[in-house]
């Protein structure tokens, strides 16, 4: 995307079909990271395979000066329409997407070991059970 530096050090990436969910989650990886100097994720929609995603228009503004009108409009993207982008500023010229991919994988780890400790928890630990009846 725009903004990228030529060796990666700062970037921004889309992420697709995703939320707040993720885009916090991985947020907070990135940051425990030292090597990354900043990291902050916002909603994003963009035009898809020539299609308009659609956006909640929720401000116009019209600003004038001496020789033109500039119309503003400030979106956000529709709800349904899940799709973030990662900015990520590295430290002494590190790679912002090796920074994502290990962030990533970190996330991917420590949702298999809550997942796994729910499930065992759920077979082992003495909890009421109830089976609904058809």
């Amino acid at each position: 995307m725009k903004g990228a530096t030529p060796d990666l050090s700062a970037a921004t990436y889309q992420i697709h079909d995703e939320s707040h969910t993720i885009g916090n989650a991985l947020r907070w990886m990135l940051m425990k990271n030292p090597k990354v100097e900043f990291c902050g994720y916002r909603y994003f929609c963009c035009f898809q395979h020539k299609k308009i995603i659609p956006f909640v228009l929720i401000e116009e503004r019209t600003i004038t000066d001496e020789n033109n009108s500039f119309y503003i409009f400030l979106f956000v993207p529709h709800p349904s329409e899940p799709n973030i982008q990662v900015r990520i500023q590295m430290y002494d010229g590190l790679s912002s997407l090796d920074a994502l991919i290990k962030a990533l994988s970190d996330l991917d780890d420590l949702c298999e070991v809550v997942s796994d400790k729910y499930n065992d928890s759920l077979q082992h630990d003495d909890y009421e059970r109830w089976e609904e009846k058809s």
